[in-house]
């Protein structure tokens, strides 16, 4: 009889009920991204890049950067994991999910670490991530571009970015000065732009940038001071005049607005978000204002697409847009923006409606 047999023996004698057995913990999900859906594979590189010349207002010492690339890619490589591992940590305690629900650190993209690059030199779109949030969360927005032919630059900022660094973690702090940071990142944004002259397969005669949030904000102001920001978009970011000038002065060349659910109780387009009809007043460039009233704020990013495999309602960040819809619109319309203006390539998608769940407000 084994040392185990025997205890029960000896309980059951004693008219002892063994312990029921805990419950078995769930599995983590299995969180999966859509495929990009242009004709190249897509390889991705990181870069840790250091600005000498300038300090950091929040560490004294050199401003440093993380940065990604995603570009078109012959298919040979490991396919790289959505998030660093410092960085998974930190979407496992804010994404609004019991602890252990989402295996955040198992999820793979479509991307291939250190692919070789197609031949050809790549007009380049720029990447800028909300405040709070990674550029690692806006994987199939930059991966479909990427397939599409394009070289897309995701960067991080510190000190609003989760952001992992070869030596360290630097999570977002709170209570810093949003004008501060902002004029920060339009820094962060030239700097990477000179940084990026050592790389030949990129076309910097053709550059476009798209931001989430914060980021959509740090386009429209990098837009202000950079000449070599051809055309900019931004993702549902408010650009609040008293932390910027975007709203103010308006920009010259071409802009794209998307905007999804409420902000302030209002709808997010310019036609009832006053710092959006500043803007939309204020610029004379080519513009257009597309706006998903079923989505929200979090509808421009990978939660999009990821919340909704796991249980719970999100329809506060998300809305209830169609996750694949709504993606697919946002695809499309990106992809035609930057092959309008960057490629001159001729479209009529913004000449009507292709998508149900999408309004053209001008």
């Amino acid at each position: 009889m084994t040392f185990a047999a025997a205890l029960t023996t000896v309980a059951l004698a004693a008219g002892l009920t063994p312990a029921a057995a805990a419950p078995a913990e769930p599995d983590p999900v299995r969180l999966a991204l859509p495929a990009p859906t242009g004709p190249y594979p897509v390889g991705t590189a990181e870069l840790h890049l250091t600005d000498e010349d300038r300090t950091d207002p929040w560490t004294g010492r050199p401003r440093e950067l993380m940065v990604s690339l995603w570009y078109p890619a012959a298919p040979n490589g490991p396919r790289a994991h959505q998030f660093p591992q410092a960085v998974t940590a930190f979407y496992d305690r804010s994404a609004g999910v019991p602890p252990g629900t989402a295996d955040f650190a198992g999820t793979v993209t479509h991307s291939r670490t250190g692919a070789t690059p197609l031949p050809g030199r790549r007009p380049v779109v720029l990447y800028s991530p909300g405040g709070g949030h990674s550029r690692f969360l806006g994987t199939t927005l930059v991966e479909d571009l990427a397939s599409r032919g394009y070289a897309v630059v995701g960067v991080d900022h510190t000190p609003v970015s989760p952001v992992q660094f070869p030596d360290r973690l630097e999570l977002p702090r709170p209570g810093v000065d949003a004008g501060q940071v902002l004029r920060e990142r339009v820094r962060d944004v030239s700097f990477v732009l000179d940084e990026l002259t050592r790389f030949p397969t990129l076309d910097l005669t053709r550059v476009g940038m798209v931001g989430h949030s914060m980021g959509g904000f740090t386009t429209a102001e990098a837009m202000l001071t950079e000449d070599r920001v051809d055309a900019g978009a931004n993702l549902d970011g408010s650009m609040d005049p008293r932390f910027g000038q975007a709203a103010v002065r308006g920009v010259t060349r071409p802009f794209l607005l998307m905007g999804a659910g409420l902000s302030g109780g209002v709808p997010h387009n310019h036609a009832h978000s006053d710092d959006w009809a500043r803007f939309w007043s204020a610029s004379t460039g080519w513009r257009r204002d597309l706006y998903l009233p079923t989505g929200e704020h979090m509808s421009f990013t990978d939660a999009q697409v990821l919340l909704p495999q796991l249980p719970g309602d999100f329809t506060a960040s998300i809305g209830t847009v169609d996750p694949r819809r709504g993606l697919a619109a946002q695809r499309r319309y990106l992809a035609a923006f930057f092959d309008l203006h960057l490629r001159d390539r001729p479209t009529s998608v913004f000449d009507h409606q292709l998508y149900p769940e999408v309004q053209i407000i001008a």
